[in-house]
């Protein structure tokens, strides 16, 4: 049993894994399993560069992004259980006990993050009835995103990135990963609020 199941290994995927790793620490955090399904095959960055991006070095591919996004989060926090190679088919149950069925296994969890793109492609079995028109891109485009609320999907599953409703660029979907690991953060913290911060003075 996962107490946190990210699914995508994207920007907003990969942000929100790397946030909730680094809490290890923390004493109400220490018992907590957290995995993430890290499909990338579709992730927009693959076929990305970036010049504009706050803290990526003028001219980074996308590609190595997302290659040295899951070799960072295994160096540095590899009590983070990462899943390879494994498509997300159906997620079924309620809060705090979901199943999310894959194209090879079935895992079970207490939350999801959902960390997919905005195409209309989407087709994950559990959440279509949350599907709608996505609200800041070009009609043109046929984009959706899930329903929420600050991210919140219903109690226990939650939406970032371009599927939340936000634009498509990198540092908008980082900190949506962001901001929902620290939401998770608060609430294994009693609902105290709560982030994760390194400091050279520690």
């Amino acid at each position: 049993m996962f107490d946190v199941l990210i699914i995508g290994g994207g920007v907003s995927g990969m942000s929100c894994a790397l946030v909730l790793g680094s809490a290890h620490k923390k004493a109400f955090v220490q018992d907590k399993k957290i995995g993430i399904i890290t499909h990338q095959k579709t992730s927009s960055l693959q076929e990305a560069i970036f010049f504009n991006a706050y803290g990526v070095p003028s001219g980074k591919l996308g590609s190595e992004l997302l290659t040295e996004s899951t070799e960072h989060l295994k160096e540095l926090y590899p009590h983070v259980t990462q899943i390879e190679g494994e498509k997300v088919l159906k997620v079924a149950g309620n809060f705090p006990n979901f199943t999310v069925t894959t194209n090879k296994n079935s895992y079970q969890t207490k939350s999801i993050v959902v960390a997919i793109g905005y195409s209309n492609t989407f087709d994950i079995e559990g959440l279509m009835n949350y599907v709608e028109t996505h609200k800041k891109a070009l009609a043109e485009k046929q984009r959706i995103q899930l329903k929420n609320e600050d991210h919140k999907v219903t109690e226990g599953i939650y939406v970032v990135g371009t599927l939340a409703g936000w634009r498509s660029q990198l540092a908008i979907a980082a900190g949506s990963g962001a901001a929902v690991a620290t939401d998770i953060l608060t609430l294994w913290n009693n609902g105290i609020s709560s982030q994760s911060h390194d400091s050279i003075k520690k």
